[in-house]
């Protein structure tokens, strides 16, 4: 195969693979934010006639061989599905998200590890709001101790984000994101 056939190959692959990487945002039937996806789940809803595309994604396209298709960027569902209580899951790196990656002690951003406010050895349970971001020296220095009785000044409360703030502030929503998640 000569090279220049290879190079193009390489370049389309990238591109499909750059497109299929964006998010998507999923509007429930009544246009609440209901979920991100990526752009694959989302065209496949699309096409599949189980939501509709409210918004496409302005630099990007999904190309077949004969055929070209507007990459979603915002989905609404058909129908509407029912969703008891619509949390931020606890995660590693969603606390991390929620503390900009940085140690709440000093600002660090390497070598980040979790502390619990409240020591566990003292009944402090693994919860959003017992949660913060450490580096590994602040968490040392701290240790079993509470950041008050170790003289470590706690910026603020620990807090468990809701689902529309988490998306507005830590997961790099799209321009065209915030007409939809400006009305919850």
């Amino acid at each position: 195969m000569p090279f220049f056939i290879a190079k193009k190959i390489v370049r389309s692959i990238l591109k499909i693979s750059c497109v299929m990487g964006q998010k998507v945002l999923i509007l429930n039937a009544d246009y609440r934010a209901f979920a991100v996806c990526g752009v694959h789940k989302a065209f496949l809803l699309v096409y599949l006639n189980k939501a509709e595309m409210i918004d496409s994604a302005k630099n990007y396209a999904i190309r077949t061989i004969t055929r070209t298709f507007e990459a979603p960027s915002v989905i609404r569902l058909m129908s509407y599905v029912t969703v008891p209580y619509k949390g931020v899951m606890l995660s590693r790196q969603n606390i991390y998200k929620r503390d900009n990656n940085k140690c709440v002690y000093c600002g660090a951003a390497s070598d980040l590890t979790l502390d619990h406010v409240l020591p566990r050895s003292r009944g402090g349970e693994t919860k959003w709001n017992n949660l913060v971001t450490a580096c590994k020296t602040c968490n040392a220095r701290k240790g079993d101790f509470t950041p008050e009785e170790a003289a470590m000044h706690l910026p603020y409360q620990p807090y468990k984000p809701s689902f529309v703030a988490f998306l507005k502030e830590f997961s790099g929503i799209e321009e065209n994101w915030l007409p939809f998640l400006q009305k919850q």
